[in-house]
């Protein structure tokens, strides 16, 4: 292949046969992990160019999130190579030196060079190649194995491949013993004496280890100068089986370790000086959990992954999740399962990556842990970490073995321990999910579902009647520690009543204090996380520690990034990577891209870890300057707010007036806004709302009845900023929650100009919910407020919602008086937006006596909003010209209207103008007969009104679903909807259309 990234395509493709390759994956692949802005349109070129090389293009498909090659059985090399060695592996084992040979050279013949040279080293086959070039290695053992036990003139050509390879590596003991045999029995005997020492002045010197067992049996045979040490070796099979030392051969008898043969377990290494000395097959697996619950669909998944037919590596299965979750729990009962299927053993090593007061086990304590429990004598287990490393995966390779590495800390503890040949498994638990640990499958945990936590607490409390809607299941999270310890204090207290726990664990603070039992403690397992950030050398786990504990300080729902950097002291880079470190180690969970939330018991931890102020202890006057974390939080919201308020509102008088400072908001509390990037268009804005405006609403209410002066004044600008977002976007009760905080606020400061805006912003929000009455005080004093400051461009727009409300409310007199004032002082302000919404108003207006006068003056207010590009505008007047058409019975006229109104809205957002041109866009369409079409348009507007709360739209929606229903003859179905219509419109000053739906219910 001509193309070095159609080489690297086609190399990752066959690292994963037969299993989808995400489309990241092999960006990753081709581009070294940066691939430029073409990287979709490029690889889709070179999936293209494959397939054309392909013997068949239905090889290679597209199978979302990547792509998938299809390889058959016995077509892809390194699977017809991992079979040769299997083969070669069960000859050595039997003693069937013809067959070794074969085997070996088969396999052997495949080999051309290093596995993936020349290609990028980006494409993650690491430990294939390792474990590759250790079968190939093994292959020339068994090969020159059985060349010895053949012995004749073959001996002496053996010499010169040994000595090469002796010389590659000068560390594998098998090599220098085969080499002192070969010389021997050729009868050069001083050379062979002259390998044993040099091998042995090495590992001396280098290791400070003797040579081990096998090659001190060649060191007798040599030094006896006669067959008695080869005749001792050879066992009776006419050929030698070395015994499992350093040299990485395997134990005699391993036919049962790759399941063939008597299939009897073999032991993993002969001991020292007693050939007769085996140890015994491992069986380490702590006892199974008590009354485990739950966790059905993962642990079949977890089963299927390390039994599944073998891959070219180990099964290997990382449990991720936090504190508590249960990892180590569904690891031993998996691990219980599956016992029997490792016929060689269970090995079981604790890493203490997060135990409470433990320090974390190092790579090469826990190699020397798993060797000594194969059975190496101590002295002979090498010092070195990755000689220890390899003579572990020799110990491995003919073994079929279940390893569970308990609470790993990182992937560079766990990676040294890996097997690297097919026989065996690992389940590995660990806080993070190690993505770093190429080829592993990775389950991580959540909290157990309200079901199995009630069975839990059952199980283990005694206590029977609990259910999953009792409020233990939600105050311990989920979490099968906490309610386990919950559970053991039932078993211990037979007086104590879940109903009593319940009441102490909701105190305020107080959860984490009666979460402890015995050993058990959910702080101390979350402390063991945060205290190693703390105290470590790295900047981004310090970082990570400081960030942990202003969430607790500030406690939100969600956190980004952004906020994170504000209340740190820290750029934006550095908060993100100390929220990816704290996802890392399981205290946060980033729930979508970019946005992280605790666990309810870790926000608990959080919150003590915080105290009355992050930042307090160590340097209080820095923390008085800046204030309380709430302030803090709403002045950065508010400088977003300025940012959005940019975005999604025209230019104009309504802008400028909402930026300009308040009475109230002395230049000290002033938005902040120069460091921010602005938003480059209205959906960006709305996006950033949608993530944020949870965070924002959480953060008023908390702090709307604040006594603090300057966190009332932050609160009362975030407010006016981000209101007209909140009201385009349709969420009232959002709007409600802002506005009523907003009014206290500004009362509190005294603020009148604070007060009026506030008012304003409330009556639009009784608009919007068809409580056109409140509005219409809420205005009025309003208006009052700004005629007494004099603010001539908060006049006119109060003057036109008057006008519009009163129009609404049938007072058609008055309404036109407060227009024609508006559209006065529209003029006189020079202000063309304000005249077009204006002129817009008249048009309702006029609809009720003339509509072709009516769409007059909307097409007067489309004119001035196509001039001055005023989006809504646009759409606001070709909705209302549907309208007028409608009341001069033109539904088709009035359906293109419609069309267009949403066409020219996008997605720029206002909601009251969408939900209104939908409601008309139904109305025309039923009209025309086109009840299918418009039942559908009726679901739509349903479903977006459901999920903004807004009980109003969804009652008119309602209506115009009834008499759809009605008009198909559904009468039933149609008085449930008229039903459901009442009900929501109830309270709002549609009299009409409440007597109208009186009416066709009593009919």
């Amino acid at each position: 292949m001509g193309s070095p990234k159609a080489r690297a395509l086609l190399a990752a493709l066959l690292l994963e046969p037969g299993r989808v390759v995400s489309v990241e994956s092999l960006k990753d692949a081709l581009w070294g992990g940066a691939p430029p802005v073409s990287a979709q349109a490029s690889l889709h070129n070179h999936v293209a160019r494959l397939r054309r090389l392909l013997d068949d293009p239905e090889r290679l498909r597209a199978v979302p999130p990547g792509y998938v090659l299809r390889v058959e059985h016995g077509e892809l090399d390194v699977h017809v190579f991992d079979a040769r060695v299997a083969e070669a592996r069960g000859a050595h084992g039997r003693g069937d030196w013809p067959g070794v040979v074969r085997a070996c050279t088969a396999a052997l013949a495949l080999w051309r060079g290093t596995p993936l040279s020349g290609l990028p080293a980006d494409l993650g086959g690491y430990a294939l190649v390792q474990r590759l070039e250790e079968a190939r290695l093994l292959l020339l053992e068994w090969r020159y194995d059985a060349e010895l036990a053949f012995g004749g003139t073959r001996l002496a050509a053996l010499v010169p491949e040994l000595a090469a390879l002796v010389a590659e590596y000068p560390l594998r003991e098998a090599y220098h013993r085969q080499l002192m045999l070969a010389l021997h029995r050729t009868g050069r005997q001083a050379e062979a004496l002259a390998v044993h020492r040099d091998l042995r002045a090495r590992l001396v010197e280098e290791l400070g280890i003797e040579p081990g067992p096998a090659v001190r049996d060649a060191h007798v045979e040599v030094l006896r100068g006669d067959g008695t040490g080869r005749r001792q070796q050879e066992g009776g099979h006419g050929g030698p089986t070395p015994s499992a030392g350093r040299d990485g051969q395997e134990p005699p008898g391993e036919t049962g370790l790759d399941g063939s043969g008597t299939g009897e377990a073999a032991p993993a290494v002969v001991r020292d000086g007693d050939a007769s000395a085996v140890a015994p097959r491992p069986a380490q697996l702590p006892a199974p959990p008590a009354h485990f619950t739950g966790r059905c669909e993962v642990r079949r998944a977890l089963r299927h992954a390390l039994t599944e037919p073998p891959a070219p590596g180990p099964a290997v299965a990382v449990i991720s999740g936090m504190a508590g979750v249960g990892k180590s729990a569904l690891a031993l009962h998996v691990a219980h399962e599956l016992r029997e299927r490792f016929t060689d053993g269970q090995l079981y090593v604790n890493l203490h990556g997060a135990t409470p007061g433990m320090t974390p086990l190092t790579a090469g304590q826990a190699l020397t842990a798993l060797l000594r429990d194969l059975g190496a004598e101590p002295r002979n287990i090498p010092e070195h970490p990755d000689a220890a490393a390899a003579l572990l995966r020799s110990l491995f390779a003919p073994a079929r073995i279940l390893l569970v590495l308990d609470d790993a800390a990182n992937a560079a503890q766990v990676r040294p321990l890996l097997p690297a040949g097919p026989g065996c498994a690992v389940i590995v638990t660990s806080r993070s999910p190690l993505t770093a640990l190429d080829g592993a499958r990775r389950f991580p945990l959540s909290p157990l579902s309200g079901e199995d936590s009630a069975a839990l607490l059952r199980a283990v409390s005694g206590r029977e009647g609990l259910d999953a809607g009792h409020a233990l299941v939600e105050l311990t999270g989920r979490l099968p520690l906490a309610l386990r310890v919950v559970a053991a204090r039932l078993a211990a207290r037979r007086a104590l009543t879940p109903d009593v726990l319940a009441s102490q664990l909701a105190e305020t603070g107080g959860r984490l204090h009666h979460l402890e039992y015995d050993d058990l403690s959910v702080r101390r397992s979350l402390a063991v996380a945060h205290d190693a950030l703390a105290a470590a050398e790295r900047e981004a786990d310090r970082d990570a520690a400081l960030a942990l504990r202003h969430i607790g300080a500030l406690d939100l729902p969600t956190y980004g990034a952004p906020l994170i950097a504000r209340l740190t002291g820290t750029d934006e880079r550095r908060a993100e990577t100390a929220l990816d470190r704290l996802v890392d180690v399981a205290l946060l969970e980033e729930t979508a891209y970019g946005r992280y939330a605790p666990h309810d018991l870790v926000r608990d931890f959080a919150r003590e870890l915080a105290g009355p102020d992050p930042a307090s202890a160590a340097d209080p006057d820095a923390a008085r300057a800046a204030g309380t974390p709430d302030r803090t939080a709403l002045r950065w919201y508010a400088a977003v707010a300025e940012r959005v308020l940019t975005a999604v509102v025209e230019p104009g008088l309504d802008h400028d007036d909402r930026r300009r400072p308040t009475s109230a908001q002395p230049a000290e509390h002033a938005v902040d806004v120069a460091a921010l990037d602005p938003f480059e268009s209205a959906e960006e804005a709305f996006a950033w709302g949608e993530v944020e405006l949870e965070n924002v609403v959480a953060l008023v209410a908390r702090n709307a009845g604040t006594g603090d002066l300057p966190t009332a004044a932050a609160l009362s600008v975030l407010a006016r900023l981000i209101f007209p977002y909140v009201q385009r976007s349709g969420r009232v009760a959002e709007m409600e929650v802002l506005g009523e905080a907003a009014l206290g606020a500004a009362r509190r400061l005294g603020d009148p100009a604070a007060e009026a805006y506030a008012l304003g912003d409330l009556a639009g929000l009784h608009f919007l919910t068809g409580r056109q009455n409140d509005a219409l005080v809420l205005t009025d004093r309003a208006l009052a407020i700004w005629r007494r400051l004099g603010a001539l461009s908060r006049i006119r727009r109060c003057l036109n919602n008057r006008g519009l409300l009163l129009e609404g409310l049938g007072r058609f007199e008055e309404s036109e008086k407060a227009l024609r004032q508006s559209l006065g002082y529209s003029r006189l302000l020079n202000d063309p937006y304000g005249e077009a919404v204006t002129h817009s108003h008249l048009g309702n207006l006029y609809e009720h006596t003339d509509p072709r006068a009516a769409i007059e003056q909307h097409r007067r207010s489309l004119a001035i909003g196509d001039t001055i590009g005023a989006v809504i505008v646009q759409h606001s007047a070709h909705c209302n010209i549907g309208y007028a058409q409608l009341a001069l019975g033109e539904p088709a006229a009035a359906a293109r209207h419609f069309q267009e109104s949403l066409r020219i809205l996008g997605g720029h957002g206002d909601w009251h103008g969408e939900s209104q041109t939908r409601l008309g866009l139904i109305r025309a369409l039923r009209r025309l007969g086109q009840t299918e079409r418009a039942a559908g348009e009726c679901t739509e507007l349903l479903r977006r009104a459901d999920a903004r709360a807004d009980r109003y739209m969804g009652g008119l929606a309602l209506h115009q679903r009834g008499l759809l229903l009605h008009a198909q003859g559904l009468r039933a179905e149609a008085h449930d909807a008229w039903r459901a219509a009442l009900a929501a419109l109830d309270g709002t000053d549609e009299q009409a259309l409440l007597a109208e739906l009186r009416e066709l219910l009593e009919g």
